[in-house]
């Protein structure tokens, strides 16, 4: 988790090793992710993704992120999602 602006945090990655994906993991991490995006004042957070990653879409839809209009041109990003925080 990197801070974008005072209010902004963005997810940079979430990684589960194969063998340990579809345990919750995942979930488990990104409410941490979210929890160190609270400690660092954020209120919202934000990530991209690719299209071919469609567990990670599935994931981020299901924990309430909602597809969103780019916040950044990497080359590699496909799809954008933001959710706001509540503490």
């Amino acid at each position: 988790v990197r801070l974008l602006d005072p209010a902004t945090a963005e997810l940079t990655r979430v990684f589960v090793h194969e063998g340990l994906r579809g345990r919750g993991g995942a979930a488990l991490l990104v409410a941490a992710a979210e929890d160190a995006a609270r400690a660092l004042g954020a209120g919202r957070i934000v990530l991209d993704t690719r299209t071919d990653l469609v567990e990670a879409r599935a994931l981020y839809a299901r924990l309430g992120y909602a597809e969103t209009a780019p916040h950044n041109d990497d080359r590699y990003a496909e799809h954008w999602f933001r959710k706001e925080l509540v503490n």
